[in-house]
């Protein structure tokens, strides 16, 4: 693809499956090749195994909060240094702050990000 989008993998981490395959199909219609995780711990294995571009995570998740997440993602060294962007229902200026503090690059809140505008912020941060 001429987006520079192809070949780029993410791990999209989200316990609703109907909103992550939303987001995963219009991510893969940009080109980029999209694993999913739908919990915490699967996230952490898939992160390390699978070395993603870019990891979209979202907070509430089973076994496992978000920032749980981050933070054994941060403190391995095969993860520490993979894009984190939080992409979760709650907007709570509090939990902004916490997950920039941990080392998200960026907070998304799904009521804001329609599928289309994900990618193109994607192709954005993977530039």
């Amino acid at each position: 693809m001429s987006d520079g989008a192809h070949g780029m993998r993410l791990l999209l981490v989200d316990d609703d499956v109907d909103v992550a395959t939303m987001y995963e199909m219009q991510l893969a219609a940009h080109g980029f090749q999209v694993i999913t995780a739908h919990s915490g711990h699967e996230a952490i294995t898939r992160a390390g195994a699978d070395a993603p571009d870019l990891i979209y995570l979202d907070l509430g998740l089973p076994e496992m909060h978000g920032f749980d997440v981050l933070r054994h993602l941060r403190a391995d060294a095969a993860t520490a240094q993979i894009p984190v962007v939080i992409l979760t229902n709650f907007s709570e200026p509090e939990l902004v702050e916490r997950g920039r503090a941990l080392g998200a690059h960026d907070y998304l809140v799904k009521a804001h990000t329609p599928p289309a505008a994900l990618a193109e912020a994607t192709r954005k941060w993977l530039a």
